[in-house]
């Protein structure tokens, strides 16, 4: 147990030292292009005290079109080179490939990523998730995962999955482990089974998802659990929406851009945007200078008006 305490403690030392000049490096490279834009907060603080980045990549179907990944590969590795750390993947994605793909665009750089990585429900038993755990690191050729979530809510007790979760953790096979796709009776569900190490809820949260803005975010902010936005430019739908369009053009950006602004702007709410070409993966990194005044929120509000009562947690 020392020696796997003391594996941990040095993978998560030279992460955070390699992340923290990461964010640096890339704080010097926006300030000596002249940018004076507020910059969104670099990282989010976990309950456990550890930080996850506010801004990360996403990989559903990433890695699937032999033909398409070497221009994935780059941009990958092109947003970790702009400080987009957090990798976020799943076992389910094209039934394991996303994984095997995100470990080739890491190799060499683990040390500079904050993975995040989730089990499918139907392997989320006490043993299960476990095994599951582990095909995962092998696929991803790398010791270790900093964050494992459950995809969403299945039909195993949540207890045995979080008493599984934490085998893995004591193992140092996982550093935390969250949720994703979990609804405000799910977190409570969660909380009363043993859950109160859980570190993020992975939702579908976006200015056309706004649902969770009525309860959901409210109580995960009183439990200080952050937000993980997946889908936060609508699969591309909002690029076409005029009212966005305006808001981007009054800054001189882009309407991804905007769309990502609006979400970094909110505390404890980070985002996993995905791009497959090098060149969307610099401008969803340069949405973090983007400051949205008081004048955009509103007119964002207009276009897309927050829930005037509870609705059912969205998920694609």
């Amino acid at each position: 147990m020392r020696a796997v305490a003391e594996k941990r403690s040095r993978s998560e030392g030279v992460y955070c030292l390699s992340w923290w000049v990461t964010q640096a490096t890339y704080r010097h490279h926006r300030l000596r292009k002249g940018r004076h834009m507020a910059l969104a907060a670099a990282a989010i603080e976990l309950p456990s005290g550890q930080t996850m980045p506010v801004l990360g990549q996403g990989t559903w179907y990433l890695g699937e079109n032999p033909a398409r990944r070497q221009d994935e590969n780059t941009a990958v590795r092109t947003g970790l080179d702009l400080g987009m750390t957090m990798i976020d993947t799943a076992e389910m994605y094209g039934d394991g490939a996303s994984e095997e793909f995100v470990g080739e665009a890491i190799a060499g750089r683990r040390t500079d990523v904050f993975l995040v990585d989730k089990v499918v429900p139907s392997n989320a038993s006490r043993r299960g998730t476990v095994q599951a755990c582990r095909r995962s690191l092998q696929r991803l050729g790398v010791d270790h995962i900093d964050l494992y979530l459950l995809h969403w809510r299945g039909t195993h007790p949540l207890a045995e999955t979080i008493e599984a979760f934490a085998e893995l953790v004591d193992a140092g096979d996982i550093g935390q482990w969250g949720v994703s796709n979990f609804d405000l009776s799910d977190m409570t569900e969660l909380l009363e089974a043993g859950g109160n190490s859980c570190a993020t809820n992975q939702i579908l949260y976006n200015l056309t998802r706004r649902g969770p803005e009525y309860e959901l975010l409210p109580w995960l902010r009183e439990h200080r659990i952050p937000v993980m936005a997946y889908s936060p430019i609508e699969q591309g739908r909002l690029l076409g929406h005029p009212q966005v369009a305006e808001v981007a053009a009054r800054h001189g950006a882009t309407p991804a851009q905007v769309a990502l602004a609006w979400l970094l702007r909110q505390e404890r709410v980070a985002a996993i945007p995905r791009s497959s070409k090098s060149d969307h993966t610099r401008e969803n990194a340069e949405a973090r200078d983007l400051h949205l005044s008081e004048e955009d929120v509103a007119a964002l509000d207009t276009a897309f008006p927050p829930p005037a009562g509870p609705q059912p947690l969205e998920m694609l």
